[in-house]
């Protein structure tokens, strides 16, 4: 067993690396700061390094990489260090096995800093068939097993008879996005209360079963992994009209030209329905910053400042598509920035 004054030596010898060693592997000195993570909170983060490297000529380009959040999870929790990243993007919240992995690590010490609001917007072709969708149309056309059984629906009028005889073809992102889990969680759950009579009583007293049998989806070709790369997706709807794609509402924002937001419940993606909540997909979006590295890292804590100055309304990242937080929410976040307040566990599930 490693006492805790050797674990706290190790880990001091480790951001002494990260501090005075360079940036390739687990080899060499790493000036600069790495962040890796969500798809949908990549264009946000690479705003802040631009922003942050006008501000701090002497600054090494920080190494922003889009992995996905369940890959980035993976990537950060594994230690602390010059070969490990300082920042995780994330497109949900950190899960309590995540943060456990961190924690026997080393980099249990993360700051949990909510940047804003996204929405997991549908879209379709401005030359598609203008549809609008419902929670219960997206289960019955995307889930595994709809009430329990294999999906044999083809078409969306084989989800309901109102809809058009196309054949489903939903583009989306792969199973390492947070924007897939909000997806399962956001869309298809309340999908599947909705009209399936066992749901309600899964979810209250089997959480598994309820996963498997209202979240898990299908894998016969109807939703297609689109991979990470979401303006692939909004390629593929311009080539495809008849098909619907997947992705954070801030690529909806930037190509309003090519697609348009398919209404879910009656309620369209827009800035306004996912701020004050209409929308059904509304979602927090964060970064995750090892606090051992604040000390480690030349500009952290800076770029991390920066980011906050950046995320108010009206502001370079919301003019990306990034949708502000309440005040009471970008005010916490601030000062949990400015006293480096690490996430308590608790907290996650």
């Amino acid at each position: 067993m490693i006492r805790p004054f050797t674990l706290l030596a190790l880990m001091a010898l480790s951001l002494a690396a990260c501090r005075d060693e360079a940036a390739s592997g687990g080899g060499g000195v790493r000036q600069q700061i790495k962040a890796v993570g969500s798809s949908t909170v990549y264009p946000f983060t690479t705003i802040v390094a631009e922003q942050f490297l006008a501000n701090t000529p002497d600054a090494r380009p920080p190494v922003i990489e889009s992995t996905g959040t369940g890959a980035g999870m993976k990537l950060f929790c594994a230690g602390i260090g010059a070969a490990h990243p300082d920042i995780a993007n994330a497109s949900r919240r950190m899960k309590r096995a995540e943060y456990d992995i961190c924690a026997k690590n080393g980099a249990g010490q993360v700051l949990e800093i909510q940047i804003g609001i996204d929405g997991i917007a549908f879209a379709e072709s401005r030359h598609g068939a203008k549809m609008s969708l419902t929670s219960a149309d997206l289960y019955l056309a995307l889930a595994a097993t709809p009430h329990g059984r294999p999906n044999t629906a083809r078409t969306w009028r084989d989800v309901n008879p109102a809809l058009p005889a196309t054949r489903i073809q939903v583009y989306g992102p792969p199973s390492t996005s947070g924007t897939r889990d909000a997806l399962a969680e956001l869309i298809l759950a309340p999908g599947c209360e909705q009209v399936d009579p066992q749901a309600k009583a899964l979810h209250k007293h089997d959480a598994s079963a309820f996963a498997l049998r209202c979240q898990r989806i299908r894998e016969d070709g109807a939703y297609i992994d689109a991979g990470e790369n979401d303006n692939l997706i909004v390629q593929k709807l311009a080539a495809n009209p008849d098909a619907i794609g997947v992705f954070g509402f801030s690529y909806l924002a930037e190509n309003e030209n090519t697609v348009l937001g398919v209404p879910i419940n009656g309620v369209a993606p827009s800035y306004a329905t996912i701020a004050d909540g209409q929308y059904p997909g509304a979602r927090p979006l964060y970064i995750y910053v090892k606090k051992a590295h604040l000390r480690a890292v030349p500009g952290l804590r800076e770029f991390i400042a920066q980011y906050a100055k950046l995320w108010g309304a009206g502001g370079p990242l919301v003019r990306r598509g990034l949708i502000a937080a309440p005040p009471a929410i970008e005010a916490r976040s601030t000062a949990l920035i400015r006293n480096e307040t690490p996430l308590d566990p608790r907290a996650l599930k």
